[in-house]
Order: C-alpha cells, then sequence, then structure tokens
C-alpha cells in the first residue's frame, strides 16, 4: 500500500502559505505505508522539527489495479472515501523549499498520515460537492468544499496513473484548504465529512 498527495490543490490554501500558483497539472508527492496512523491512535510529535501542522484532506481508496487511468473513468477505480491529516513539519518545509531541496522527509515521515473511517461513496453526494471540516477541542478550524479543488479527484487519479501503478488499497489525498496549523501534545482533533465524524485523533 502507497499513499499518493497531492499539494497546493485549493487556491486560498496556497495563499495562506505566500503560494498563489495555481498549476496545470496536480503536485505530487508521496508517503510510505509506515507514515499511516489507524483505528484513531494517537500523533506522537517528533523532534526533529519545532512546528509540526495539520492539513485536513479528503482521501480516496483506490480498489483496483489501474495504469494510465483515461480520467473520464477515474470514477471507476475508488469506492470509499474519509478523510486524512497530512501532518507537515512546517519549519522543516520552510528550510527546505528555501534551499531548493526534496521536502519528503518533512511530509512523509512514520506517523505523518492519520486516516479515518471510510464511507462509501454512495452513500455522499458527488464527490465534488462534498463539505467537510476539522474540530479542534470542539471549535472548527479547518474547513473544505471538494468544489474547491483546482484539480478534481478524477483528474489527480488520471495524472497520477500516468507515473504510479495504483493497487487496491493505495490511497490518494486530494490536498487540503485553507485554515491549516500548528498541533500540541495534549489536543483533541475531530474531522467531519457533512455531518458524519470519521476521524478522531490526539496529540501526544
Amino acid at each position: 500500500m502507497k499513499i499518493i498527495a497531492v499539494g497546493m490543490n485549493y487556491a486560498e490554501h496556497n495563499k495562506e502559505l505566500n503560494d498563489s500558483l495555481s498549476l496545470q497539472d496536480p503536485v505530487i508527492f508521496s508517503k510510505p505505508e509506515s507514515a499511516v496512523i489507524r483505528e484513531n491512535k494517537p500523533f506522537f510529535v517528533p523532534d526533529f522539527a519545532e512546528r509540526f501542522d495539520y492539513e485536513t484532506e479528503l482521501v480516496v481508496r483506490i480498489n483496483r489495479l489501474g495504469k494510465n487511468i483515461p480520467e473520464r473513468f477515474a470514477y471507476r477505480y475508488y469506492d470509499e472515501v474519509t478523510l486524512g491529516i497530512d501532518f507537515t513539519a512546517r519549519d522543516l518545509q520552510a528550510r527546505l523549499r528555501k534551499d531548493g531541496l526534496p521536502w519528503e522527509i518533512c511530509k512523509a515521515f512514520d506517523g505523518s498520515a492519520a486516516v479515518g473511517e471510510f464511507i462509501p461513496k454512495e452513500e455522499l453526494p458527488n464527490i465534488q460537492d462534498i463539505h467537510f471540516h476539522l474540530d479542534i477541542e470542539g471549535k472548527t478550524v479547518q474547513q473544505g468544499h471538494t468544489a474547491d479543488m483546482i484539480h478534481s479527484v478524477d483528474k489527480i487519479i488520471a495524472y497520477a496513473s500516468q507515473y504510479f501503478t495504483l493497487k487496491t488499497g493505495d490511497l490518494i489525498f486530494t490536498g487540503t484548504p485553507a485554515g491549516v496549523g500548528p498541533v500540541s501534545e495534549g489536543m483533541h482533533l475531530t474531522a467531519y465529512i457533512e455531518d458524519r465524524k470519521v476521524l478522531e485523533q490526539r496529540i501526544k
């Protein structure tokens, strides 16, 4: 199992990071299986950076083998969705980007990808018309609407499959909206698709 993730897929998030790019193609990076946190297990704050941010994202799970998938058929390759949190070592990322270096270590470290409870996509509205949000201690801190994606879920799958064979169980993190922020020990995070809680995360 692998995670394919998309960066800079919401314009307002790009602005909050002082990057107003609206790129023609999705920005793709990956995370290994060791990044996954399942079953609401806690996120343990590492000691190799000063600031770790939450980034809440819609996640789809691939349900069949695919390569060079046409965008018009991409919907056939996933059947469940959830929310995930892409934990990011923000100060480390800034330093790496400034130096023009790859930044996988700030995104793909162990435990950097919390994954919630999956929902069959048939139970939800159109994949590009889903509202989601993240609460910390009961207060909403991040909200997203998949209609605001720069690159749709189906385009992401089609694009990524040109370079990577997608396999059953692979996860696609589709990008985060505006509202990212730091986590600290003791926080309690909950994430919702529409009004359905799918992820609960404690920071330790």
